[in-house]
């Protein structure tokens, strides 16, 4: 018979009237199970503080592993904008915190999947010639599957996994990889690689010719078939498969890879710093307020926080800052920009007006950009750096000059455009240019930049002697 409960310590207590009637060993019987009993309902309270003790260890390192997560995908996220901007040195931080082995599989798997990866970048570091590089080139290929695929569908799937440089030994390395491959996953379609190689190229030109509007002389499958007799260690290729490979491309161009990286959501993504600011205007003097961006060694502005394009950039590159004061905004600072692109001089010789004029001259891309004003979208004039010379040249009405002509032909026209007055872009017609910096130190300093820019485009003669070593078995 039960007289009452008591709780204690989360603990049941029942307490139990003994009967009278009992004999001594009933009532050490009765004593024991209350004992065991006791036992037993502080074992279940014992468990569930375990249990509870583990779950709330559980949950903490949950949430633990998403911070590491989400650190790991912001790093991640950053090593793409990096590698975007500087192939070599995103690919360094991705090893450096240990999100890609430092190893040429590892590395040509993560450009092959390219998310968020700009093709551009991951054509320039495929196109690199560094040993190393050339490994990860090799793994990189190594992932494409183009077995039973005509050289075409090969190139298609190729092109679109990154895009071409334009640097003519990138281009041969690369193409020289992707023959090796095609003809691994092909035996026997071709004699050798230097077939594969020099039809590739073929195709990648036919594709320009035929869809480039600039073009007017589209070639006829004929004239394809022509070009390229006894390319195959000296025999003919099949005109059907010629054929073939000229329809396709005639009735599909190929398509031109998205850069997914230059999505400014991957360059926004984990700004340094962020807000609003005043900024000065350049020609109209006045404030306005702009939401700045810093990040990449870059300070964004935008009119709006939900704008998707800057209203401007400014690399940080050689910059300084300082404290100012202002009269009409306090807390004011300035940048101090030592421009690299210099403004110059440049005189017609070859023109009707020979006078000089001031222009504001960009040089990149191998190219002469020169502009009216600085703040021209368009330039007046591109002056392509290929095959160019320069030299110092004494004038008497202008000091630091130099020039810009085409060696051993004097009398040739320099290829190079402008813009007329009416809106007309026409072909330039000057045998040389003349242009006077404002300095000694700058002439010299444009003169060592041009001089690194210009270039002999290796390209043709590369793939003629291809070419000729690809036919030369047919003479032997």
């Amino acid at each position: 018979m039960y007289n009452f409960l008591l709780c204690s310590e989360n603990v049941l207590i029942f307490w139990i009237r003994v009967p009278d009637d009992l004999t001594p060993e009933e009532k050490q019987e009765l004593e024991n199970i209350r004992r065991r009993k006791q036992e037993l309902l502080e074992d279940i309270q014992r468990l569930k503080d375990e249990i509870t003790k583990v779950t709330n260890e559980i949950e903490s390192l949950g949430s633990t592993q998403e911070r590491i997560n989400m650190q790991r995908s912001k790093q991640m996220a950053m090593g793409r904008k990096k590698f975007n901007m500087d192939p070599k040195k995103g690919i360094q931080f991705l090893i450096e915190n240990e999100l890609l082995k430092n190893t040429c599989e590892d590395i040509a798997q993560f450009l092959y999947k390219g998310e968020g990866l700009n093709k551009t970048a991951i054509g320039d570091y495929l196109g690199e010639r560094d040993d190393f590089n050339i490994q990860v080139l090799h793994a990189f290929v190594e992932l494409h599957e183009f077995t039973d695929l005509n050289l075409v569908q090969a190139l298609r799937q190729f092109l679109w996994s990154f895009r071409l440089p334009g640097e003519a030994q990138k281009i041969d390395r690369m193409m020289e990889a992707f023959a090796q491959r095609y003809c691994q996953c092909n035996p026997g379609v071709f004699q050798s690689t230097d077939t594969c190689y020099v039809l590739s190229f073929a195709i990648i030109m036919l594709n320009t010719s035929l869809h480039n509007p600039n073009v007017k002389d589209k070639p006829s499958a004929e004239r394809f078939i022509g070009m390229n007799r006894g390319i195959n260690d000296g025999g003919d290729l099949p005109e059907d498969l010629l054929r073939n490979l000229y329809e396709s491309i005639k009735n599909e161009p190929f398509k031109i890879p998205e850069d997914d990286g230059n999505d400014l959501t991957h360059t926004f993504f984990n700004p340094d710093r962020e807000g609003w600011l005043l900024k000065l205007g350049g020609r109209v003097k006045t404030w306005k307020r702009r939401w700045f961006i810093l990040t990449d060694n870059c300070l964004y502005y935008f009119e709006y926080t939900t704008d998707k394009e800057p209203r401007g950039i400014i690399p940080l590159e050689n910059l300084s800052i300082r404290e100012v004061d202002d009269s009409k905004k306090p807390v004011s600072f300035l940048s101090l920009f030592h421009l690299c692109v210099l403004t110059l001089s440049y005189f017609v010789v070859s023109g009707r007006v020979k006078t000089w004029k001031r222009r504001w001259f960009i040089l990149t891309d191998n190219c002469l950009y020169y502009f009216e004003y600085t703040t021209d979208k368009e330039p007046r004039g591109i002056i392509p750096l290929e095959n160019l010379s320069i030299r110092e040249v004494d004038d008497s009405k202008k000091p630091n000059c130099f020039e810009l002509f085409i060696p051993d032909n004097k009398d040739q026209v320099i290829k190079a455009c402008k813009t007329e007055a009416d809106g007309r872009v026409v072909e330039g017609n000057h045998t040389f240019y003349r242009i006077s910096a404002p300095t000694t130190e700058e002439k010299d300093e444009w003169i060592k930049s041009i001089k690194a820019a210009i270039s002999r485009d290796p390209f043709y003669e590369m793939l003629a002697a291809r070419k000729k070593k690809a036919s030369s078995l047919k003479r032997q």
